[in-house]
């Protein structure tokens, strides 16, 4: 099976050309490819496949097997790959993903290949209903209190077309994220489990994240997450509407702007290419 190995600040996938290379078990495949001490090692599996709504289309599997309906990071990479590799050749395309169909804007460098993009993230959901959460369906979550363990935390809830959990902490460095990030992942606030971002104000324009990704552990970025960490800095009246955000795999641009799309800019890096035959 031919592959790529492709990172957007660190949050990196396997992806798979399904124009060409059909899977299917994704989710066994996710599972298998994502150890990095006896496979490929990544973050999940990201499958590129046909659309008849879109350009292209992306299925994103988590680390441990489970789909995700979007993926920040790794939808600017499908449109790297897609345009590097001919499946298109133009610098605004649709992608179809769980969380509907999205744009993006290409910026391709001296030798014609992509080095960034940035994506109409859409509009943020704001209702519990819709993030989804219990409680009150039409209820916002916005610095509502949380107790977990031995702390009780102020949480601002958003889903990008998947659920986000952000805590605005003193010291993002040195907080214990492998500590809280899993009971919060699984909290029974949250049906289908969240992604949680520890969120450092630097000013009002830059911050620093963290992120405890449903089902892959901590990563080094989360494009959603950065997104919604852009809208919940709004909210709290923690940020402006146009923010850098500092992870630890690198620099995203965000911008949630006044007629409430978020849009997000950041790289997209093929690492290597390679086939993998598992016998």
């Amino acid at each position: 099976m031919k592959f790529a190995k492709m990172h957007g600040a660190g949050n990196d996938y396997v992806y798979v050309n399904g124009f060409e290379t059909p899977v299917d078990d994704p989710v066994a495949l996710a599972i298998e490819l994502s150890n990095r001490n006896f496979a490929i090692g990544a973050d999940g599996l990201i499958l590129i496949l046909p659309s008849d709504k879109a350009d292209v289309r992306m299925r994103m599997f988590n680390a441990d097997g489970s789909e995700s309906e979007m993926c920040g990071n790794g939808i600017r990479c499908v449109a790297k790959y897609a345009y590097d590799h001919g499946l298109v050749k133009k610098t605004e395309i649709t992608a179809e993903t769980g969380a509907g169909i999205l744009t993006l804007q290409l910026f391709p460098n001296d030798q014609d290949k992509v080095s960034r993009v940035r994506v109409n993230m859409g509009r943020p959901r704001l209702k519990r209903g819709e993030i989804p959460m219990t409680g009150p369906a039409e209820e916002e979550v916005v610095g509502a209190e949380l107790k977990v363990l031995d702390r009780t935390f102020h949480i601002t809830c958003v889903s990008m077309g998947n659920p986000h959990c952000v805590i605005f902490v003193d010291n993002v460095h040195e907080f214990p994220v492998a500590k809280y990030g899993p009971v919060i992942e699984n909290h029974a606030l949250f049906p289908r489990r969240t992604n949680v971002e520890f969120v450092e104000v630097v000013s009002r324009g830059e911050v620093k994240q963290r992120t405890w990704e449903r089902g892959s552990g901590e990563t080094l970025a989360c494009g959603t997450g950065a997104s919604a960490v852009a809208v919940a800095g709004v909210l709290t009246g923690h940020t402006e509407r146009r923010i850098v955000n500092h992870l630890l795999g690198g620099d995203l641009e965000l911008e949630w702007t006044e007629d409430g799309q978020v849009f997000m800019t950041g790289p997209a890096v093929q690492v290597f290419e390679g086939i993998y035959d598992p016998t």
